[in-house]
């Protein structure tokens, strides 16, 4: 069975600030760190902090209300924490694409487009630890028949839910959602139990825009059940490559209903939404990063106000 989303004429969004992730400190050649976050590809609240993923620098940035600060990742291939086609390397990166806080640790997920990104960092205290899930993506590459890009994680109820983007080839069978029992999840990281079984996948049709599918970009679930998404419709042929975006959408899912409204700059341009976290002192506020696709531009965060009937 297919979940399909409706664009529902209740509900809107609205940019009411802008902020440019930028690093207190400068870079840091030392540590191949850049002055700005990249590729922001993932967003989740541990405590007062806000934590940003990026895909294609390994480091996490910490957003407070006073600044941006950078947690070191461990180095990649040659030593490198960022990754580009003009350094050669961009296939050399983690991709990490998805995080979400457990308790005191925070949880970042590789897309799985390639070998190398079968990985998943666990940070807590600031420490990061890399785990190899590779046989863990090759069982979820199995169940959805082909290729597989993780680009979502959320914590529902005690289950994990992964979310399958759903670009990687015209044979792939569209989003999905991949569950798993949390307490399995939390034993297998820790390296003291077997893989965690897969519970369900479950396809979605998020809709398309101007003939280009949308696909998962990111996830944060509040309360019991009720899941925010994001959803990017990107002109690209894989998982790999960047392309042309032509919309972003913000959605809802809960056990009626799959609801969306359009996701754009305050201009009304086209934005990859690519994480989002909702904001615990403000019900109607979710902060949303995008991810620009170029190097040299710092990544944006965008505090979006939820307009209508979204709960």
């Amino acid at each position: 069975m297919t979940r399909r989303a409706q664009l529902d004429p209740a509900l809107s969004t609205r940019v009411v600030a802008t902020r440019t992730l930028v690093y207190e400190r400068p870079g840091d050649a030392a540590d191949d760190r850049p002055d700005h976050v990249r590729a922001a590809s993932g967003l989740a609240m541990q405590g007062s902090r806000l934590i940003v993923i990026q895909d294609d620098a390994s480091f996490l940035a910490e957003v407070t209300t006073t600044g941006v600060s950078a947690v070191k990742l461990p180095r990649g291939l040659h030593g490198r924490r960022r990754f580009e086609v003009s350094l050669g390397n961009k296939l050399d990166k983690l991709d990490l694409e998805s995080c979400v806080a457990i308790d005191d640790e925070l949880w970042a997920f590789g897309s799985g487009s390639l070998p190398i990104r079968d990985k998943i960092c666990i940070v807590r205290d600031a420490i990061p630890r890399v785990r190899d899930a590779a046989p863990l993506f090759d069982r979820i590459r199995d169940l959805l028949g082909g290729a597989v890009n993780i680009e979502g994680a959320a914590r529902v109820r005690e289950e994990l839910w992964l979310f399958h983007r759903g670009n990687t080839g015209p044979d792939d069978l569209g989003p999905a959602v991949i569950r798993f029992a949390l307490p399995a999840m939390r034993t297998w990281l820790a390296a003291e139990g077997a893989m965690p079984a897969i519970l369900s996948i479950e396809g979605y049709d998020l809709g398309e825009i101007d003939g280009v599918r949308l696909g998962f970009t990111d996830a944060i679930c509040e309360g019991d059940s009720r899941v925010f998404y994001l959803a990017t419709a990107e002109r690209t042929p894989n998982a790999i490559d960047d392309g042309v975006i032509v919309g972003s959408q913000l959605g809802v899912i809960t056990a009626g209903s799959v609801r969306a409204a359009t996701l754009a700059s305050p201009e009304g341009t086209p934005v990859k939404a690519e994480g989002i976290a909702l904001d615990p002192k403000r019900p109607t506020h979710a902060w949303v990063a995008l991810d620009c696709d170029d190097p040299d531009q710092p990544a944006l965060l965008y505090d979006v106000e939820l307009v209508g009937p979204w709960r």
